[in-house]
């Protein structure tokens, strides 16, 4: 971060704090409230496309605030700190505006936030049951793609959760240097996300998402050796996504036990719309099982395949973890991943094994989860 960054997000950390510090007087008990998580990790390896150091490294830690302006309005500033290569990276990851009373069920979001593609994206990485992301969300977004924009989504008047949104941004945490292309606007998407129950014990959701980028790459983004989430690795014009997730926890409580099942894939086409095929292609398959509230253990496969113009490489991911939950607010989680199947010049440095350890800390309040 350079200092101007650096002088920016202190200030807004101030003028926001002093904000929520009037409101939580103005609103008594619906004020303010502000959250921080520690996510510390252990890694006898660096796995490919991966966004964690060999060694004892810090992860997506952050801290943050939020609360109403208003009645009309709510708010979210969160930093987020990080190591890479010994050093530690500081970051505004999120700084919006969102709207709570418009009719018809519209809400409008301004900022800086997390795009609501695919189903993992808008869950900070702390959150997750695995201790790196797929390897979709590792070369096609960085791990996390947050950025600058306006959010438009309307969700139906219905028992069955339906959601469609659109979203238009700057791009540029997406795609850094571009080709001088007249008429370049950045990245727009669209999501639609359908829901429902299948029994008291069991519930569902489908999303579907598509990017537009205009922002076609200078170079591709991917340098060989170890990897870092500051960006897409792997770009194009055209992204199609789909997931799907189901959940079983008996009677509904799933405090005490629970099945999470979630798979998503993702198809990445060229800037040339004369093109033919896909250019990258991605798939992710996890299972996650609470035993009980202290205990989960989890699975994931993942296939990746991306195209140059001279070379097709495959990469092909596989974890087992097994989590400990003390209480609500700490996990400290092992996970064993290997990488197989690698082929081609992008993924000359896959791991055929590696040991991760994670140990997660969170303090005062944080939002809920997404399904």
């Amino acid at each position: 971060m350079s200092t101007q960054q650096h002088k920016i997000t202190k200030s807004a950390m101030l003028a926001l704090a002093l904000a929520a510090s009037g409101a939580s007087h103005a609103d008594g008990e619906h004020g303010w409230e502000f959250g921080a998580v520690l996510d510390a990790g252990m890694s006898s390896k660096p796995l490919a496309v991966g966004t964690r150091d060999k060694g004892l490294q810090l992860g997506h830690s952050d801290l943050s605030v939020s609360g109403p302006l208003g009645k009309n309005l709510k708010a979210q500033l969160t930093a987020t700190f990080a190591t890479e290569d010994g050093k530690l990276e500081k970051s505004l990851e999120e700084a919006w505006l969102e709207t709570n009373l418009l009719p018809y069920g519209l809400q409008v979001r301004g900022g800086r936030f997390a795009s609501q593609i695919g189903y993992l994206n808008q869950q900070h990485p702390h959150a997750d049951d695995f201790v790196e992301r797929p390897l979709l969300y590792r070369a096609f977004f960085g791990g996390h793609w947050n950025d600058d924009g306006l959010r438009l989504n309307w969700t139906a008047p219905t028992d069955m959760y339906l959601m469609l949104g659109m979203e238009g941004f700057r791009g540029k945490r997406l795609v850094g240097e571009v080709v001088n292309t007249p008429g370049n606007m950045g990245v727009t998407t669209w999501a639609a996300k359908l829901g429902d129950d299948l029994s008291r014990s069991q519930s569902w959701q489908l999303g579907l998402s598509h990017i537009r980028n205009e922002r076609e790459a200078l170079v591709e983004e991917h340098v060989e050796g170890e990897a870092h989430a500051h960006g897409a690795q792997f770009t194009g014009g055209k992204t199609w996504m789909m997931d799907a997730t189901w959940k079983w926890a008996p009677n509904g409580n799933n405090r005490d036990q629970q099945v999470r099942l979630s798979f998503e894939t993702a198809r990445i086409y060229a800037h040339n719309t004369n093109a033919s095929g896909d250019m990258h292609r991605a798939h992710a398959l996890a299972l996650a099982w609470r035993l009980n509230p202290n205990w989960e253990l989890g699975a994931r496969t993942d296939w990746l395949r991306v195209n140059a113009p001279d070379d097709e490489s495959r990469l092909r991911e596989h974890a087992l973890m097994l989590a400990w939950k003390p209480s609500h607010m700490q996990t400290l989680r092992l996970q064993y991943s290997t990488q197989r199947g690698a082929t081609g010049d992008a993924f000359l440095d896959a791991s055929k094994r590696s040991v991760q350890l994670q140990y997660v800390l969170a303090f005062g309040a944080h939002g809920a989860h997404s399904f």
